[in-house]
């Protein structure tokens, strides 16, 4: 997988606010209001090369009080 894979960047960032946060995923899919099974589909490699949806990142970013924008950030 490439890591200017968009899916990959998206879910890396939020997988590190994640743990930034110190949260479960169940924690952060319970305050994205998304399901468990989903935020890990979107955190796992695998799940990278499925397409998740603009308002899906959105939840997470506003649960994990951050810019949505910090999410589209290339990882170092």
């Amino acid at each position: 997988m490439k890591n200017d894979n968009l899916y990959y960047i998206v879910a890396q960032n939020i997988k590190k606010q994640r743990k930034l946060k110190n949260w479960t995923q169940v924690k952060l899919a319970m305050e994205s209001n998304i399901s468990v099974d989903y935020l890990k589909k979107i955190e796992t490699k695998s799940g990278c090369t499925k397409q998740f949806s603009l308002d899906t990142v959105e939840k997470i970013a506003n649960a994990l009080n951050i810019d949505v924008r910090e999410l589209f950030n290339k990882i170092d």
